[in-house]
């Protein structure tokens, strides 16, 4: 079997937060060894160093949208890194940064699945549905809305991001975990018949049936990209981000998550996102996030 490669892209922004301090997330699971502990488990790592854009100009939104022309430079410079490393036959992991980075990672996803005649499965691990629009926002911040604007409901400037407008159809996501969801953002949710598998889906019918549902009608010709917000998590366990919000996936229904995954063999993109340092109690966030990415790539905690 041939050794696959991860490349890590650190992307230091929190261009599309509404709190500072994402910005420091690559740094912070590079401390806490990521690329150490993948080359423990058999693969070769490049780490790529930090992509750079526009500084955060911390301003009110503007027509719905804060940021919105430094989200754009931000993501077309991740779209542009992810898409090489994926034609050079690497696996991109995308060290974020905000949510708002996934449009640039998934557009250059998608742009290659086409290339390539593959399906694409889009594991979206988030406590948020990230469906908003500016009508739909209270806020206004973009890392609330990147799977709306990766399904065509956004500004042309992030819609257009890519080779294909839009870049995905709401049919290749997975969402997983969810439990806030904006009011004008539920609507959305149920017009687009987004696949949901919310707290309360995981507490009926618990974590392995919900990821079997997740994962159902993978095969050879499916690329599998996660997309991993830390905020996933249940906060005690991972205090280190800016949105927490109580009731979220433990220790262990993350691990099994994480572990169902990598069983596929199916992997082959992964965004790290929303780690914020600034919110953290000595790394502990951050540590888990790279324990739980070690499970993705195969660690599993029994001998099987």
């Amino acid at each position: 079997m041939t050794q696959q490669t991860v490349s890590l892209i650190g992307v230091p922004t929190d261009i599309g937060a509404g709190h500072r301090g994402a910005s420091m997330g690559p740094e912070a699971l590079r401390v806490a060894g990521l690329g150490e502990r993948l080359v423990a488990r058999g693969l070769k790592v490049v780490d790529r160093g930090n992509l750079q854009g526009p500084l955060n100009p911390w301003l009110p939104p503007d027509n719905g949208y804060r940021h919105l022309d430094e989200v754009a430079t931000w993501n077309m410079a991740v779209h542009t890194a992810v898409r090489q490393e994926l034609q050079a036959g690497r696996i991109p992991v995308m060290l974020g940064g905000d949510h708002c980075l996934a449009i640039g990672s998934i557009s250059a996803v998608a742009d290659y699945c086409r290339d390539q005649g593959k399906k694409l499965r889009v594991l979206w691990l988030d406590a948020h549905a990230d469906f908003n629009t500016s009508n739909a926002t209270p806020s206004g911040n973009i890392h609330g809305m990147p799977v709306a604007c990766l399904c065509g409901n956004g500004p042309a400037e992030l819609v257009g991001i890519g080779n294909h407008t839009p870049s995905t159809t709401p049919d290749v996501f997975r969402q997983i975990g969810i439990r806030s969801v904006d009011d004008g953002e539920k609507k959305l949710v149920r017009e687009y018949g987004m696949k949901v598998f919310d707290m309360r889906h995981i507490d009926e019918v618990g974590m392995k049936r919900t990821m079997e549902e997740a994962l159902a009608g993978l095969d050879e010709d499916t690329h599998l990209h996660v997309s991993f917000d830390v905020d996933f998590l249940d906060p005690p366990i991972a205090p280190g981000v800016g949105t927490t919000v109580s009731g979220g996936p433990t220790y262990r229904e993350a691990q099994l998550c994480m572990e169902m995954i990598a069983d596929t063999g199916r992997l082959a993109s992964l965004d790290i996102v929303e780690l914020n340092p600034a919110y953290d109690v000595h790394n502990q966030t951050g540590e888990l996030a790279v324990e739980l990415v070690e499970s993705l790539f195969g660690k599993s905690t029994l001998i099987r």
